[in-house]
């Protein structure tokens, strides 16, 4: 996580905003908080077995090097180079991990940011290559195998639910059948983390 929150820079923030056009910073940085803490979740979720572990591992190791977080501008412009399009495949990442419970992150997301749901399936085709980029890089920086990636997930979504009330909500999402019950929830939680991070980083 403490990757993760390294690229999230103001910056960074700055550049989605725009790329998506028309919304509030804040709100960027609110639904950009709940996306990565959507997909860190279906990650974990994905790899609590042996088969979606192994699944993970594999994909890290053949298209999720990291290379995509070097060059941000040409993700967002759809100009990568061509050995990193299944990198840079945002809608095919969100389609694995979320399948079909993408329309319900999204909804979430939205009415806890504020954010046009538009504008949130945007940005989170955007940062699915990020967090999967950063994910493969720990990988190969730590020389995590298949089981270390697993307890990587599981640790940080596990830490992630004493400090940060989204986690829960998104936990309670992927396991939940669709129904929409949890969204009478989301109203009461805020999406703060991120933004209090980012506060840290301007002072």
């Amino acid at each position: 996580m403490d990757m993760l929150q390294s690229n999230m820079s103001e910056g960074l923030i700055d550049q989605l905003t725009n790329q998506i056009g028309g919304a509030d910073k804040q709100q960027t940085a609110k639904a950009t908080e709940g996306i990565m803490t959507t997909l860190m979740g279906a990650l974990a979720k994905n790899a609590s077995t042996p088969e979606g572990a192994s699944s993970l591992f594999n994909a890290l190791q053949k298209d999720h090097d990291g290379g995509i977080l070097e060059d941000v501008t040409s993700l967002f412009s759809g100009n990568v180079k061509p050995e990193q399009q299944r990198a840079a495949n945002g809608a095919g990442i969100l389609k694995h991990l979320l399948g079909g419970k993408e329309s319900g992150a999204i909804n979430m997301i939205s009415q806890m940011s504020g954010l046009d749901s538009s504008k949130t399936g945007s940005l989170m085709t955007m940062l699915a290559p990020i967090l999967m980029g950063t994910l493969g890089k720990t990988q190969r920086q730590n020389g995590l195998d298949v089981g270390g990636i697993a307890s990587l997930l599981t640790n940080s979504v596990s830490t992630q639910r004493g400090n940060n009330p989204t986690m829960d909500l998104v936990t309670r999402m992927l396991d939940a059948d669709g129904d929409g019950s949890i969204m009478d929830d989301v109203a009461s939680k805020g999406l703060g983390f991120l933004s209090r991070f980012l506060g840290r980083k301007r002072r």
